[in-house]
């Protein structure tokens, strides 16, 4: 039988760290982490985002991440830890463990922006990009 979503966030939870919100807002300011925001980008319009994090859409993140690719992102060539974070956690443990399989220093933050913003942890807005 097939891999189902399930196994594959258990397989992922076995090989990437995790991280509380906690533990993210400590290391924010940090110059060798960067925190990656991967929610689609109407979720960072409608909901915010952590200052300072990088939006690097999930399904653009292979290609960003492959330097050989012709949509490598220099920001994932620097040699820092990347702290991949999602609305609940579970988008972002498979991308850290997929940027983590390419070679990148990874973590992934538990229960995602929800919990940051549970937690009463900073946030700001993420406004519509003018046409």
């Amino acid at each position: 039988m097939a891999k189902g979503y399930k196994q594959m966030i258990a397989e992922a939870d076995a090989a990437v760290r995790s991280l509380s919100p906690e533990e993210v807002s400590a290391l924010k300011d940090d110059s060798n982490t960067v925190l990656v925001d991967i929610r689609d980008i109407r979720e960072l319009e409608r909901d915010g985002t952590i200052e300072g994090a990088m939006h690097a859409p999930r399904g653009m993140l292979e290609f960003w991440i492959d330097p050989e690719s012709p949509y490598h992102k220099p920001a994932f060539a620097e040699d820092k830890t990347y702290v991949f974070y999602c609305a609940g956690g579970w988008r972002s443990l498979l991308a850290a463990q997929t940027a983590q399989e390419m070679g990148l220093k990874t973590a992934s933050m538990l229960g995602g922006y929800g919990d940051w913003k549970k937690k009463g942890l900073p946030t700001i807005e993420r406004k519509p990009k003018e046409a």
